[in-house]
C-alpha cells in the first residue's frame, strides 16, 4: 500500500510541485499587499469622471490638502511663542564698579574723560542685557514670536530677530563703540566687555513644548463634512482640484471603512484569488506556448522567484516613501527573462507582474502604463544582451520613455508644468542606472539556478576555451567538423529567427564525446588506417553510439550547462548508424534496428533540430564526388528528408517552411565551400 502511494506521488511530482510553488508565491505576495480595502473607482486630476454619478455612500470628512495643511502648521509654529528665561546678571549690578573699570583703563585714558568711557562701557553692557543675550545660537525664523519670562511670569513679548545671539555679539559691540565715538579704544573695550558679559537669556524647554503641543492639538486634518447621498461628481464632469480633494477623502475613508476585523479574511481571500489568477495565467501561457519551460520546475521557480522579488522591492519602497517607486529598476525583469528565455515569455511575465504591483502603488494606472511601455521598449531594443553597447542603448531608451511618459501624464493631470519637480526626472535616471545591474544579476542567477544566458554562451563559443582546445588536440578532424557545423547552424538559425548563438555553441560541443576514441571516426583517420576493420559490426556500433554518452559525461566534468548538453544528447536523435546497419542487412541474419539506434532523445527545440540537420549534411558532404549545384541540392534534400521520414523533428517547434529555408541556406553554403576552382598552369 505504501509503495503504491509513493509511486502515485512520484508520478504526480511535477503537478504537486507546481501547486506548492503557486500557493507559496500567492502567500508571499498577498502578505506584502497593503492591509486596506480598495476604492473601486479610478480617477485622475484633469480627466472626465468615467463612471456614473457618484453620491456619498456615507457621511465623511473632507481632508485638507497637504499644501494647505503644511502652511497652517508653519503659521502655528511661527505664531506660537517660544519661551526664554530672562535673568539679571549680578556682574552688571555688583562687579562693574568705577574702581574696577578705572583699574582696567588706568594706563589707557590720556585725553578722554574716564567717567565718559566708564559710562559707555556700562551703557553698552546694559543695552546688551536689555536686548537679551542668549546662551546659545538658536535656529528660528526671524518672525518667530518670543516670550521672555522671569519666575514663570511673562515680562516681555518680542520677535526672535530682537534677541542677540553669541554669533552676533562682536558685531553688536563694534557698532556700539562706533556710535559712542570710542574707536581708539575699540579693541580694549571689546576685550573688557567679553570678560564681563554673560548670557541672561536661556531656553525654557518645558513652557515652549507645552505651548507648541497645545497649538498643534487645535489643528484639524479636515476642512468640512460631506453628508450621505450628497452628489459628489456627475458622469463626464472634469475632476478639478476641488473634486480631487473630495474624491481622495472619500477613497481614504472608504478604505478605512471597508477594512475591518469582520471582513479581514474575506478581503485576504479576494486578494489571493486575484493573485492566483495572475500566476495561473503564466502557467497556462507556458503550457501552451513554452512547454519546455512549463515542464522544467527549476525554470518555473526562477520565474516565480523574480515576480515575488520585484513585488517585494516595490512594497518595501512604498512603505518607506512612495515618491521613490520609480527608482526601482523594474525593467530588469524583462531583461533577465529575455536573457534566459525569449521575448514573448518575458513580456507576458512582465505584464502580469506590473498588474499585480498595481495593487500596491499609488496612481496605479500611471504606473502600469509607464512600466508596460518601458517593458515593451526593453524587449524590443535589446537583441544581444552580451553586447555592452546594446545594454547602454536600451537603458538610454528606457529612461527617455519614462521621462516623456511621466511628463505627459503630469501635464494632463496638472494642466501645466509650473509645479513639476525636476528631482522626479532624477528618479528615472537612477532607475536607468539601476538597470545596468542586470549583468551581475544574470551571473548570480546562473550560479544559483543553473541556467545559461547569451552572455555565458558567448564565453563558451570561444575556441580557446579549455575543452575546445582539448578537442582540437585530441581529435583535430572532429574539431574542424564541429567548426563547420557551427558556421552552418549559425547561418541557418539567423534565417529562421532561432537563437543563432545557442545553435553555434551547441554545434561546437556536440561531438566532444569523440575525444575518447578519436581514431574510430573517419574525420580523424589521417593515416588511412581504419580501426573498425579489426572489429565486428556490433563492436563498432557500440563505440560509435557511446560517443553521445561519453560526450555528456565530459561536458558535465567541465561544467558545461545543461542547455548546451542538450545538443550532445539530441544531435543524432534516435537515428540508426546506417553504414553498419546496411552492411549487416546484406548478411543472411536480419539485424535488430534497436541495436543500431541512438538512445536519443529527439531534438526538442528549433536550435537542436538545426544542429542535427547541419551535422548530418556536413558529415555526409565529405563523400560527394565532383559536387555541382544539382548534386548538392539532391544531397541536402536526401539527408534532411531521411531525418523527417524517421520523425526526428516531431518534438521540435520547427515548421516545414522553416526546414525549406534551412535547406536553401545549407545548399548555398555547400556550393560556396565546394566551388569549382580554375586550373592554373604549372
Amino acid at each position: 500500500m505504501m509503495i503504491k502511494y509513493l509511486n502515485k506521488l512520484y508520478k504526480n511530482y511535477n503537478f504537486i510541485y507546481k501547486v506548492i510553488l503557486l500557493l507559496l508565491s500567492v502567500y508571499l505576495i498577498v502578505s506584502m499587499f497593503p492591509k486596506s480595502g480598495k476604492f473601486k473607482y479610478s480617477f485622475e486630476n484633469g480627466k472626465p469622471w468615467q463612471s456614473e454619478n457618484l453620491y456619498a455612500p456615507f457621511n465623511f470628512a473632507v481632508l485638507k490638502n497637504s499644501i494647505d495643511l503644511e502652511k497652517e502648521i508653519k503659521d502655528i509654529q511661527i505664531n506660537t511663542p517660544v519661551y526664554f528665561n530672562q535673568t539679571i546678571n549680578p556682574l552688571l549690578l555688583d562687579s562693574i564698579t568705577n574702581n574696577s573699570i578705572e583699574y582696567l583703563f588706568q594706563n589707557l585714558v590720556k585725553t578722554s574723560s574716564e567717567d565718559s568711557i566708564i559710562n559707555s562701557v556700562k551703557l553698552i553692557a546694559q543695552a546688551i542685557y536689555n536686548k537679551g543675550f542668549a546662551d546659545s545660537n538658536y535656529d528660528y525664523e526671524k518672525e518667530q514670536k518670543i516670550s521672555l519670562v522671569s519666575d514663570n511670569i511673562i515680562i516681555n513679548n518680542l520677535f526672535f530677530s530682537d534677541l542677540l545671539m553669541p554669533s552676533d555679539l562682536s558685531t553688536y559691540i563694534n557698532n556700539s563703540v562706533i556710535e559712542n565715538g570710542f574707536n581708539v579704544y575699540e579693541n580694549r573695550i571689546k576685550s573688557i566687555l567679553f570678560e564681563i558679559i554673560q548670557p541672561n537669556i536661556s531656553f525654557n524647554k518645558s513652557l515652549s513644548e507645552n505651548a507648541y503641543n497645545e497649538s498643534m492639538s487645535k489643528i484639524s486634518n479636515f476642512r468640512g463634512m460631506i453628508d450621505k447621498q450628497t452628489l459628489i461628481i456627475s458622469k463626464g464632469e472634469v475632476v478639478d482640484k476641488e473634486k480631487l480633494i473630495i474624491l481622495k477623502s472619500l477613497e481614504k475613508e472608504y478604505e478605512n471603512e471597508n477594512w475591518s476585523s469582520e471582513n479581514y479574511y474575506l478581503v485576504i481571500l479576494s486578494y489571493s484569488i486575484l493573485v492566483s489568477l495572475g500566476l495561473i495565467m503564466i502557467l497556462l501561457f507556458l503550457n501552451k506556448y513554452k512547454k519546455e519551460l512549463y515542464l522544467n520546475n527549476n525554470k518555473l521557480t526562477f520565474i516565480y522567484f523574480n515576480i515575488v522579488l520585484m513585488i517585494g522591492l516595490t512594497t518595501l519602497v512604498v512603505k518607506l516613501n512612495s515618491l521613490y517607486i520609480y527608482v526601482i529598476p523594474i525593467c530588469i525583469l524583462p531583461l533577465i527573462l529575455k536573457a534566459f528565455f525569449d521575448s514573448r515569455t518575458s513580456f507576458f511575465v512582465h505584464t502580469v507582474t506590473i498588474l499585480l504591483i498595481g495593487f500596491i502603488v499609488p496612481n496605479n494606472f500611471e504606473y502600469i502604463f509607464l512600466n508596460i511601455i518601458a517593458g515593451i521598449v526593453t524587449i524590443l531594443s535589446v537583441s544581444d544582451l552580451y553586447k555592452r553597447a546594446n545594454l547602454f542603448i536600451a537603458v538610454t531608451q528606457i529612461t527617455a520613455i519614462y521621462i516623456l511618459a511621466y511628463f505627459s501624464f503630469f501635464v494632463i493631470q496638472e494642466g501645466g508644468v509650473e509645479f513639476i519637480k525636476l528631482e522626479n526626472f532624477l528618479l528615472f535616471i537612477l532607475c536607468g542606472l539601476g538597470t545596468l545591474f542586470v549583468h551581475p544579476l544574470i551571473y548570480i542567477y546562473e550560479k544559483v539556478f543553473g541556467l545559461v544566458s547569451d552572455v555565458s554562451l558567448l564565453e563558451l563559443s570561444d575556441t580557446n576555451s579549455k575543452l575546445l582546445k582539448l578537442l582540437s588536440d585530441k581529435a583535430p578532424g572532429t574539431f574542424n567538423h564541429s567548426l563547420s557545423v557551427a558556421n552552418l547552424a549559425e547561418a541557418a538559425a539567423n534565417e529562421v529567427g532561432a537563437n543563432s548563438l545557442l545553435a553555434r555553441v551547441g554545434a561546437l560541443y556536440h561531438d566532444i564525446g569523440k575525444m575518447n576514441n578519436p581514431s574510430y571516426f573517419s574525420e580523424n583517420q589521417l593515416t588511412g588506417v581504419n580501426p573498425h576493420d579489426e572489429l565486428n559490426s556490433k563492436e563498432s556500433v557500440q563505440i560509435i553510439l557511446k560517443h553521445v554518452i561519453e560526450g555528456i559525461e565530459i561536458a558535465r566534468k567541465f561544467n558545461i550547462p545543461e542547455r548546451v548538453i542538450d545538443f550532445i544528447r539530441t544531435h543524432h536523435g534516435t537515428s540508426l548508424v546506417y553504414y553498419f546497419y546496411n552492411k549487416d542487412s546484406q548478411l543472411e541474419i536480419k539485424p535488430d534496428e534497436r541495436e543500431y539506434m541512438y538512445d536519443g532523445p529527439k531534438p526538442f527545440s528549433k536550435e537542436t533540430a538545426i544542429v542535427m540537420m547541419c551535422d548530418g549534411v556536413e558529415a555526409a558532404s565529405k563523400s560527394l564526388n565532383k559536387p555541382d549545384f544539382t548534386k548538392i541540392n539532391e544531397f541536402v534534400n536526401s539527408i534532411i528528408s531521411k531525418q523527417i521520414n524517421s520523425d526526428q523533428f516531431i518534438n521540435a517547434n520547427i515548421t516545414f517552411k522553416e526546414i525549406e529555408v534551412i535547406k536553401k541556406v545549407l545548399i548555398n553554403k555547400l556550393i560556396n565551400i565546394f566551388h569549382i576552382r580554375i586550373e592554373y598552369p604549372q
